[in-house]
């Protein structure tokens, strides 16, 4: 069941176009670098599937990495790709306020 924080009305750049901004339902935002999306990838290949313990090395991320296409998954997530070549992630909204909110208490 879908809460007005995890709808999102707005996606786009933030202002300097380093983040990529959500406005939320509830009035509330995010932003959310490149970077930190990549190490935060919820996919197979990044996340051990049956402890949930991320296997992606942050330090094997650049520091500049950039997201070279953001495409919707339905009305739920979103999936991007990476100039990594990285690309398999489905990244719910839900996850993403929660992610965020984690970061932000």
């Amino acid at each position: 069941m879908s809460r007005p924080e995890w709808d999102p009305v707005d996606i786009a750049p933030n202002a300097d176009a380093t983040a990529l901004r959500i406005v939320w339902k509830d009035g509330e935002f995010s932003e959310f670098t490149p970077r930190e999306l990549r190490i935060w990838c919820p996919c197979a290949g990044c996340v051990e599937e049956m402890t949930g313990r991320p296997i992606l090395d942050p330090a094997m991320v650049a520091e500049d990495i950039s997201i070279t296409r953001i495409d919707y998954v339905g009305r739920y997530a979103l999936r991007f790709a990476w100039d990594d070549g990285h690309s398999t992630g489905i990244f719910p909204f839900e996850y993403l306020r929660k992610r965020w909110d984690e970061q932000h208490e």
